[in-house]
């Protein structure tokens, strides 16, 4: 059993969903990626995402590509950003997921990939531009390393590709909420709650639920773990934070402390 389901289990055992809490890793800089973690797991971040910053991020939002573009300002890099992973775990029992897509994963060999991953106590990898048809060798490779692969589903997956991502998971599926990219929402759609329902026969029996794309505020996470979610994954609210007060440190990470702690009360199960 993977920490990251052990974190499940453990929060369903306590009436709790989790919370997934996203940072692009070197922004501002490299060195205040732990401390950024620390705030994040001390306000109540079950689960930690960082994610590695890319060129060309196709599936993220202006919030995102922002905090990518000052994080290889600043040098950070693929292997530092795994080495920051090696600190952070060492520090925490959070476990730790690497957000990244396929192409640093490629110029690095899939083989050296994993193992450095291992190395550093990386407790899983999103590729969201790895299609699941595609990922027969990602998997094995991840396998062989004891890393979850956590693959996405959207609002245009249909039901025989869901089973398939749903087979090849681990870890916990990925829906995104909404068509789009990454970024802050003012409320959860109906489409939503509508396309959580519709998923959660095909995951319940085999890997956690958690979704992302336009979570930010405590009431969004409620609605959509009222809805049956078993996780919420909240990133450009915290990217935000960050990229505001770049500048005074003390006051970012009291924030991101506030902020996770609000929103981790209301991932509570109203019975608990």
């Amino acid at each position: 059993m993977t920490r990251i389901t052990e974190t499940f289990q453990k929060l369903k055992t306590h009436r709790e969903a989790a919370l997934i809490g996203y940072v692009t890793a070197g922004d501002p800089e490299p060195q205040s990626t732990p401390k950024i973690a620390e705030a994040l797991i001390e306000g109540g971040v079950d689960i930690l995402e960082l994610g590695l910053p890319f060129s060309d991020p196709i599936a993220d939002g202006p919030t995102i590509q922002a905090a990518s573009g000052r994080a290889l300002d600043a040098g950070t890099t693929p292997r530092k950003v795994l080495e920051t992973s090696r600190k952070i775990r060492q520090a925490h029992d959070t476990p730790l997921v690497i957000m990244t897509y396929y192409n640093p994963v490629f110029r690095m060999g899939l083989n050296r990939f994993f193992r450095l991953a291992k190395e550093c106590l990386i407790d899983g990898i999103i590729v969201p531009d790895l299609p699941v048809e595609e990922g027969g060798d990602y998997t094995q490779a991840a396998s062989a390393s004891g890393i979850d692969t956590i693959f996405l589903a959207a609002p245009s997956t249909s039901t025989q590709r869901l089973r398939k991502i749903v087979k090849c998971s681990s870890g916990f599926l990925y829906l995104v909420s909404h068509f789009g990219v990454t970024g802050a929402k003012a409320q959860v759609e109906q489409s939503t709650i509508q396309l959580i329902k519709k998923v959660l026969p095909h995951t319940r029996a085999h890997v956690p639920l958690a979704v992302g794309f336009g979570v930010s505020k405590p009431e969004h996470a409620r609605c959509i773990i009222e809805a049956g979610a078993d996780g919420v994954i909240v990133g450009s609210t915290f990217v935000n934070i960050i990229a505001k007060n770049r500048n005074n440190m003390n006051k970012m990470l009291e924030e991101l402390s506030e902020t996770a702690h609000k929103i981790k009360t209301a991932t509570l199960r109203a019975d608990s």
